[in-house]
């Protein structure tokens, strides 16, 4: 495939964030360039493929919705069992990403999937791509919108410090009773992140989430839980399929514009730092990302600072009380305390604890943390 010389919007990723940017600068009327280092859009999945019910237009193309959501149920060591609401969607996640793939190209963007980022000159706004079939494209840009994951090669090629992230492991097995709930385990076996068992009709992912530091084998914890869930016939023991990555769990970068390149999605932290989920911040900060970068282009002076505003306004507070919570946590894993119910409730979204910014100073975690 031959790429344009010369773009006014480069976007690199086109997970929900940038398949989200490209749609928004394309309909503002730049030209864009989209690339994408996997060769089919939203493969492999490094997903639980959960969105929340307000994304639910996103899930209306054939294929994407899989079953509905109603609720949480939380497992606390104790036993107790905490059920909350929590409406949403199962989606297939790679249908769901070509959806917004589709409605970027309806919009003119270009696309090219099989193709890397392997220079960048920020300077000149020159960026090298390299496609499939080996070929090197030179491609200069107006704006950039890296929308590239946790590990963020265009972050990388800025000399910007690494996103802090925690580790997921994920399998498919059969789904062997009807479930509406999104099943979480807060347990010191998954210290830095949880267990989960979420259904997909016949099916389920169930996978876990840790922090290496202090569990650095998936493989073993997700093994057990699997065991566990299939010696009381909830699931069976076939496994249809594994997948796994990085979520980013540090909160914001530090800034989301550098220059004339804006951070969207993961690449920009806005990953939840406590949960993981991310697909919803993806969406809108790519849509942001996009029309800021074409506004901008435009001649609007302050589009991109506009930008970095919004998102800090609308995920600032969030994002920064859930890092609080997990360096909470951080002071609590392997010893005693994570065997107890309180600092994991204090921990997790379900319990209102989680909420009380008060006990910042005086909660089940200060004495240990100090």
């Amino acid at each position: 495939m031959s790429l344009p010389r010369a773009v006014d919007v480069l976007v690199v990723g086109l997970g929900p964030a940038g398949a989200s940017a490209a749609r928004a600068a394309a309909a503002a009327g730049a030209r864009v360039l989209a690339v994408d280092k996997a060769r089919v859009v939203g493969e492999p999945v490094q997903c639980a493929e959960f969105i929340p019910r307000p994304m639910g237009g996103c899930a209306r193309e054939p294929g994407v919705l899989v079953q509905r959501i109603t609720g949480m149920r939380t497992f606390l060591p104790s036993g107790h069992v905490e059920a909350s609401a929590f409406p949403g969607l199962m989606v297939d996640r790679a249908a769901f990403d070509r959806t917004l793939a589709r409605a970027a190209r309806a919009a003119g963007a270009t696309l090219a999937t099989g193709t890397r980022l392997v220079a960048l000159d920020a300077a000149a706004r020159d960026v090298l791509l390299l496609d499939a079939a080996g070929v090197r494209h030179a491609v200069r840009y107006g704006a950039l919108v890296a929308a590239d994951g946790p590990h963020s090669p265009v972050g990388a090629a800025l000399g910007l410090p690494r996103l802090e992230v925690v580790w997921t492991r994920q399998h498919t097995v059969p789904l062997l009773e009807p479930h509406a709930d999104t099943d979480i385990w807060l347990s010191d076996d998954f210290p830095g992140g949880y267990g989960w068992l979420f259904p997909k009709g016949t099916v389920a992912n169930l996978g876990l989430g840790t922090d290496k530091r202090w569990q650095r084998d998936l493989r073993a914890p997700l093994e057990r839980l699997h065991a566990a869930l299939a010696a009381e016939g909830r699931v069976g023991r076939e496994v249809l399929g594994r997948t796994g990555g990085a979520i980013p769990v540090g909160g914001l970068r530090r800034r989301l514009v550098e220059g004339a390149v804006l951070f969207a999605g993961d690449a920009a932290g806005l990953t939840h730092p406590i949960t993981g989920a991310g697909i919803p911040a993806a969406v809108v900060s790519g849509e942001a990302a996009g029309a800021a970068a074409a506004a901008w282009l435009g001649g609007e002076a302050g589009a991109l600072e506009d930008y970095e505003e919004d998102m800090r306004d609308r995920y600032g507070p969030t994002l920064a009380r859930a890092v609080r919570r997990r360096r909470e946590l951080a002071c609590l894993w392997r010893t005693p305390a994570a065997r107890r119910d309180a600092p994991l409730r204090r921990g997790w979204i379900a319990f209102p604890e989680y909420f009380d910014d008060t006990q910042d100073e005086t909660g089940p975690a200060a004495a240990i943390c100090g």
